[in-house]
């Protein structure tokens, strides 16, 4: 795993109003190269502004990489596809859905995770897609701003960043090329494809000099299905076990599995105090109602739960003791942490760990309801049997795709 690095500046952006206005402010002063990786691609409000930031680079010469996930945006509006085209947008969609859709188990395992990188200088990591704050595309307009979070940042950790969006299109590119040309065209595709991801004007941030005393600690966690199978959750664990008094978990969906259940009620055992915000609001049958069952070991051990439903929660971050923070995309469910491509940036830094803990403690006391352990034991048994069904369909779905949880 990962160990965070010094010689980082952070910056915490919450919602996608803060988001795109940093974001497309980096993108109009690139001058070499943007490289995005999201779930959704939606160009509805203000999504279009990010969708034409995108468009004025690649106009003025800057070459621009997107790739979309293909659950979550099945397809790009055409005017948009026109108009990349037009502008020399180079974009592809991770996994298209095929005949069969989400009824094949390989196709679970999805692009979910946020990045960009701009210039090889600044990287944004964290859950805000490409979506209006104001508009969901199963609940159309909501009258408040989903609660969410990015994080850009600039340091070393940015070589990192770009190094994997780099690997993950060539990679795309050599894929799409052999399912159409034979093998020797796949090689050649793949080795230009190597040769324009590394364009020679980028100059990538070096490595933290050993003893480097600026900047905060910073470190970019992965997820994926080859060589990072449990990193995130690995992180999760080891910053828990070590918590001393405080764990604040903010995560839209909460299935944890056995090792990290048992993490969460040690701590709150020893004596610390653990706070949960969780999805109150009814989104998704599956991502609801499977996550009650956990709820009762977790109450009876001490942790506190609270739901947010004034808006949705689509947040994936923590903070503990103050010192440790974690911002990105994984969500902490068996779909994030042992099917989907994810990424986060944990960071070692009192000041952003204490600005991330501040907002928090705000959407907890504002939007969050307790819940309390004799609600709970007392729901109806309607409830209680949708939980267990949807549990059981959790469980059988990873069964399925030959994971245990």
């Amino acid at each position: 795993m990962a160990q965070p690095q010094l010689g980082h500046q952070l910056q915490l952006l919450q919602g996608a109003q803060d988001f795109f206005s940093v974001l497309i402010d980096a993108i109009d002063a690139s001058v070499h190269e943007v490289r995005m990786e999201t779930y959704i691609f939606n160009v509805v409000g203000s999504g279009a502004l990010v969708a034409a930031a995108l468009e004025r680079a690649a106009l003025r010469g800057v070459k621009v990489f997107l790739v979309m996930d293909g659950v979550g945006t099945p397809t790009l509006d055409q005017s948009w596809r026109s108009r990349f085209q037009a502008a020399g947008v180079a974009w592809q969609i991770f996994a298209p859905m095929g005949r069969f859709g989400l009824l094949i188990p390989s196709s679970w395992r999805r692009l979910h995770r946020k990045l960009c990188v701009v210039d090889g200088q600044a990287a944004f990591c964290g859950g805000i897609n490409v979506l209006d704050d104001y508009f969901d595309p199963n609940h159309g307009a909501l009258s408040l701003p989903r609660l969410d979070f990015a994080v850009r940042v600039t340091g070393p950790l940015v070589r990192e960043v770009h190094a994997e969006l780099v690997q993950f299109w060539w990679r795309l590119q050599a894929v799409r090329t052999a399912q159409q040309v034979d093998l020797r065209a796949t090689w050649q595709a793949l080795h230009q494809a190597v040769a324009l991801a590394r364009p020679n004007q980028l100059t990538l941030p070096a490595a933290a000099a050993p003893g480097a005393a600026e900047g905060a600690r910073a470190a970019l966690v992965l997820r994926d299905n080859l060589r990072h199978r449990a990193q995130i959750e690995r992180a999760y664990r080891k910053a828990i076990g070590e918590a001393t008094h405080e764990i604040i978990i903010a995560n839209a969906y909460f299935l944890p599995g056995r090792k990290l259940r048992h993490s969460l009620t040690h701590a709150a055992q020893r004596g610390v105090r653990v706070r949960l915000l969780l999805q109150g609001r009814y989104e998704y049958f599956m991502q609801y109602h499977a996550a009650r069952p956990v709820y009762g070991v977790l109450l009876a051990a001490g942790v506190e739960i609270h739901e947010y439903s004034v808006s949705f929660l689509h947040a994936k971050v923590a903070v503990i003791d103050s010192r440790w923070a974690t911002v990105g995309s994984s969500n902490l469910d068996p779909l994030s942490l042992l099917l989907a491509r994810e990424a986060n940036v944990v960071v070692e830094d009192p000041a952003f760990a204490c600005e991330l803990r501040a907002l928090l403690e705000q959407a907890i006391d504002q939007g969050g309801v307790r819940v309390a352990p004799k609600t709970y034991a007392d729901r109806s048994w309607r409830l209680r049997l949708l939980d267990r069904v949807a549990f059981g369909l959790m469980r059988m779905a990873l069964f399925l795709t030959g994971n245990r949880y």
